[in-house]
């Protein structure tokens, strides 16, 4: 059996930040979140998470994830501190115990399985990741014999020139025997600068220590302030690109292209330059984003093209056309071959198929029906200063330009409303409709001066 003990207790004050550092968002979830998925492939028994700083806060913002045990440090003092937590909760655990830091996001799952399984295979007390470091300056490096086997770790202020030659570095994540590490903390002494309990120090009470080197020494980057955060975010976006592009995903300059590693996307979809896909998107073969696009939490389906808009929240068929410049948001869909055009708003609407709304109009809590025409600066006023009402217009009506539909209202099929019309009431089906005043002219007028 495995369990997962997370270190999430910290407050981060480098971030200089009112959020816990642990929840600032990577990529579309939280640091946090990311440490917990990476341990997917090694199914833990138990995930406990450390928490201290506001810890109220992270657990309500864990709260969708059930499996997870949330155990309080009240004080943090160090690493060593923070596992010596865990000694009540799994005083009944047989097993090994994966340490892992919170603010530490980019491990990929396949390298703590990795981790996990040199541990297990070779019988280890503990096992840590290490990585080779170009610049391994101020880290405090790891000394191993020809099988791998740890016999030293020195603080980088510790180290004489020769051992600060080794690019060895420990990266804070291991791989205990419980019943190994649940005898060594209680032993654990502040005896240092920092007065602090160090988890490092359980390794001199281990018979059989062995390091596992991570190939991509990226992997372990840590998240101490706002631009680690960000260096953090450029490695997550070089990851997701790579993966898109060699499943069959075009990107035109991906250096512009942002993209959560949550957005599921087919092949042959087209990504322009300053793109932005957010959120649980779903993309359909054949599409073409941007440039200039920023899809949220949506599903375009295939063949549709989105050029300089917004879509959030919502759902688009096949064959659209959406922009330049449209906001679609709030649970609208929008159905086959329509377009939607440009400076068009479309909120919480249901949109036909082979609709069209080419430009400068709002449709805001509507139920358009199929071959729909919207003429423009077409608006449903659905809002009366205290609720929102619904507008129904049926298949194959027509609005003329700078129409106004005041909610709630519905137009049959087969309508059209002349151009600066006001509706008020219902329409029947098969009608022409023209709500203005008729147009004056007054002869031999002019302005007097």
């Amino acid at each position: 059996m495995v369990a997962v003990a997370i270190l999430a207790a910290g407050k981060g004050t480098r971030m200089k930040s009112d959020l816990p550092k642990v929840l600032h968002p990577l990529g579309g979830r939280s640091l946090v979140e990311r440490v917990i998925e990476s341990c997917a492939l090694i199914k833990p028994e138990r995930i406990c998470t450390i928490v201290g700083y506001r810890a109220a806060e992270v657990k309500t913002a864990l709260a969708h994830l059930p499996h997870l045990e949330f155990v309080e440090q009240t004080e943090q003092l160090g690493t060593g501190h923070a596992v010596q937590q865990l000694l009540e909760p799994l005083k009944d655990f047989a097993g090994d115990v994966v340490i892992l830091n919170g603010d530490v996001p980019l491990l990929r799952p396949e390298t703590i399985a990795d981790l996990v399984s040199t541990h297990q295979k070779n019988n280890n007390d503990a096992t840590l990741l290490t990585a080779q470091l170009p610049n391994p300056m101020g880290y405090g490096r790891v000394f191993c014999d020809g099988d791998n086997l740890v016999t030293q770790i020195v603080e980088h202020r510790d180290c004489n020139d020769a051992q600060r030659k080794n690019n060895r570095i420990n990266a804070g994540v291991y791989c205990f025997k419980w019943e190994v590490l649940a005898e060594a903390l209680p032993k654990l002494t502040t005896n240092n600068d920092q007065q602090e309990y160090y988890l490092t120090d359980v390794i001199l009470h281990c018979d059989k220590v062995m390091a596992m080197d991570v190939a991509d020494f990226q992997e372990i980057s840590g998240i101490n302030d706002r631009f680690q955060l960000s260096a953090a975010y450029e490695i997550l976006q070089d990851r997701i690109k790579e993966k898109w592009m060699k499943a069959g995903v075009m990107i035109h300059q991906p250096d512009t292209v942002t993209i959560d590693d949550t957005v599921q996307l087919e092949p042959d979809v087209m990504i322009e330059p300053q793109t932005h896909l957010r959120g649980n998107s779903l993309i359909k073969t054949g599409c073409r984003l941007g440039p200039g696009s920023l899809i949220e939490n949506s599903v375009i389906e295939a063949n549709t093209t989105i050029l300089y808009s917004v879509v959030s929240d919502s759902q688009v068929g096949e064959n659209t056309q959406i922009g330049p410049y449209t906001h679609i948001r709030g649970q609208a869909k929008v159905g086959e071959q329509c377009r939607i055009g440009n400076f068009v708003e479309v909120k919480k609407s249901t949109i036909g198929n082979n609709t069209n709304m080419a430009h400068l109009s709002y449709i805001g809590d509507a139920t358009l029906g199929a071959k729909v025409n919207i003429g423009a600066g077409t608006i449903t006023a659905n809002y009366d200063g205290v609720n929102k009402h619904q507008t129904v217009i049926g298949d194959r009506s027509k609005t003329g330009a700078n129409s106004v539909l005041v909610a709630p209202i519905t137009i049959g099929e087969d309508v059209t409303i002349a151009a600066g019309s006001t509706i008020t009431k219902d329409v029947d089906n098969d009608c022409l409709v023209v709500a203005r005043a008729r147009q004056k002219e007054i002869k031999g007028w002019r302005l007097q001066s």
